[in-house]
């Protein structure tokens, strides 16, 4: 596997952020990390190194306050990262897109596809969670908890993957709602492959069939894999991956 040097990117926030770009031919696969992930992970590793053997381009990065990144994670919102993935585009990339993002990195992914119609070409969700901020967080927290969060700005939420827990921001919150699309038709008219896990505990497979009826396109798939989790990282859950990205490069190609 060859590996690649990290550069860094000065983003308008003023924030340099981490990322590795790989040279190869269009379309370039673009990783969306998802809440409080990085470019490192064993999915954006499998994305990247399917773009090497297949001679594509790709290109991976750390939102601010995450893995390389310079910044705060704690004053990270949808919008903030939103742009930042835009930039990180825009600077980076030439041409036709597929993009690949995971858990909140899918629900970038929409927003940036609908955004960039022309130039996307293709979605790989990978167990997506749009409105996460609201649907997973909000609605569930108790009464002490959001009372917190009003009042102090922030809660820190305990998490499976992290001992020390993740800063959840009055910010956070509110600014998902303002780039809530599951209450809306998502107009975009690419290919769109998702893939869940049915046993995943954190953004249930049963938001993912909602999703895909909120699509324009009627080129939507949905694969559900029974044994897979939110992370979707087993050996068997990256060659399905691996699977879904052959067969989207082959239709766009």
């Amino acid at each position: 596997m060859s590996e690649i040097e990290i550069e860094y990117l000065a983003s308008k926030s003023g924030n340099r952020l981490g990322f590795k770009k790989r040279e190869g031919k269009s379309p370039t696969l673009v990783w969306l990390c998802g809440f409080h992930s990085d470019m490192a992970g064993q999915k954006a590793t499998a994305m990247d190194e399917f773009a090497r053997e297949n001679g594509l381009a790709s290109l991976r990065f750390d939102y601010s306050g995450t893995g390389t990144s310079e910044g705060k994670f704690e004053d990270g919102t949808i919008s903030k990262w939103l742009s930042e993935s835009q930039e990180m585009i825009d600077a980076n990339t030439n041409g036709d897109l597929i993009l690949v993002g995971s858990s909140m990195g899918a629900w970038l992914a929409i927003l940036l596809a609908m955004a960039n119609c022309e130039r996307v070409k293709a979605l790989v969700l990978i167990a997506p969670a749009p409105d996460f901020t609201e649907d997973l967080m909000w609605v569930t927290f108790s009464d002490g908890v959001k009372a917190e969060i009003m009042e102090q700005g922030y809660w820190m939420r305990p998490s499976p993957y992290d001992a020390v827990g993740y800063p959840i921001t009055k910010a956070l919150i509110e600014d998902g709602r303002n780039n809530s699309i599951l209450n809306k038709s998502i107009d975009y008219d690419g290919i769109v492959h998702i893939l869940h896990g049915c046993r995943d505990a954190d953004v249930p497979w049963q938001r993912s069939p909602k999703l895909m009826e909120n699509f324009g396109s009627n080129n939507v798939t949905l694969t559900l894999i029974k044994s897979g989790d939110h992370r979707l990282s087993e050996p068997q859950d990256l060659e399905t991956l691996r699977r879904v990205l052959r067969q989207t490069v082959r239709t766009i190609l």
